[in-house]
């Protein structure tokens, strides 16, 4: 398969000389400008970028702080075209995240085998940070797995919330719903960092976290404190480790999930925006499967009835905003409900 190049320079002559150069062995784009280049990227993620330094609107230094400031374009290798040989430009576009620069005018021999040992480097990386990736997942779900089988009655709460989430955050960011702090993240990321929301009831004892009937007032708070236990463990995990967003998301969907849009939450009594998105998102996502799973202090809510009550909380107890979105996709959690249900008998 063709690798993906995106070449951006406003000379149409450079332009010319690149397509002559590439287009043989990979599937060329050629833009006159970073605007030009933000739009494509919205719909094709290239594989490499060869970058014009002088553009006029936007350059190529400002253009590549815009890459490597989003979260899903970041990780795209990004090489300066320049006539420029100043010591300072190479400082400054190395510190901004550029990998190679390549001096114009170039010669096709140059441009091909430059970007072939780049491409190879890129691909090797990204095998290895897939294998990491892999390996962190599968300690993170162990985790979660450990901790919710301490709490006996919500099993598989964990794998069906997260199957939510993703259904979720995908309808939100194609109806443009909070898609401006969505689209700086790393979605299948944010994804998992959710497994840990409840990570906190390792703290819970088990006559509380078990208790078969409704528990009194302080038993209430004791299990309250799952919220800001967990930002704890949470917080704990992320002073031994480079943080690479992953924590940092997991904190927030632990300590954020139980507040409410009209500030009545805990732990912290935030209201509306001031609650993180995590928190929103989860707070919908995790009632849902609440009201339809079955407790040993209740019997599971109809999906007619759920639905029913998630939508009366629409701004009071959860963001409006994301409420309607579930009311749109709320047969796509009812099927996973029934298929992981059906997996699991």
């Amino acid at each position: 398969m063709q690798k993906t190049i995106f070449v951006v320079d406003d000379n149409d002559t450079n332009l010319s000389k690149a397509e002559e150069a590439l287009e043989d062995q990979y599937q060329l784009l050629t833009l006159p400008s970073a605007a030009k280049m933000f739009t494509l990227l919205e719909k094709i993620k290239p594989d490499l970028i060869l970058l014009d330094i002088e553009m006029p609107e936007m350059d190529g230094f400002e253009a590549l702080s815009q890459l490597k400031a989003g979260g899903k374009f970041a990780d795209i290798p990004v090489i300066f075209l320049t006539s420029m040989t100043d010591a300072e430009v190479e400082v400054r576009g190395f510190q901004l995240g550029v990998v190679d620069f390549i001096t114009k005018p170039f010669s096709a021999p140059v441009l091909v085998n430059r970007i072939k040992t780049h491409l190879n480097i890129d691909e090797l990386i990204r095998d290895r940070t897939a294998q990491i990736q892999r390996l962190k997942n599968a300690i993170v779900f162990s985790f979660a797995d450990f901790v919710e089988k301490r709490d006996e009655g919500t099993g598989g709460h964990i794998e069906r919330t997260s199957e939510y989430i993703r259904i979720l955050i995908n309808a939100m960011i194609e109806q443009s719903v909070h898609d401006a702090d969505l689209r700086n993240m790393d979605i299948e990321s944010l994804i998992s960092s959710a497994r840990l929301h409840d990570v906190g009831k390792i703290s819970i004892p088990d006559g509380i976290l078990n208790k078969p009937g409704k528990l009194t007032d302080e038993e209430f708070e004791i299990m309250k404190t799952h919220t800001t236990e967990g930002e704890m463990v949470i917080e704990q995990m992320a002073s031994r480790a480079d943080d690479d967003g992953f924590l940092s998301n997991a904190k927030l969907f632990a300590g954020y999930h139980h507040e409410r849009w009209d500030g009545r939450g805990y732990p912290h009594a935030l209201s509306e925006e001031d609650i993180p998105l995590q928190g929103r998102i989860m707070a919908i996502v995790d009632v849902y499967d609440a009201l339809v799973s079955a407790r040993p202090y209740k019997k599971p809510f109809t999906e007619e009835e759920a639905v029913g009550i998630i939508m009366e909380g629409s701004g009071k107890q959860f963001d409006p905003f994301i409420a309607e979105i579930f009311k749109n996709v709320r047969d796509e959690f009812s099927a996973v409900r029934e298929r992981l249900q059906e997996d699991s008998a």
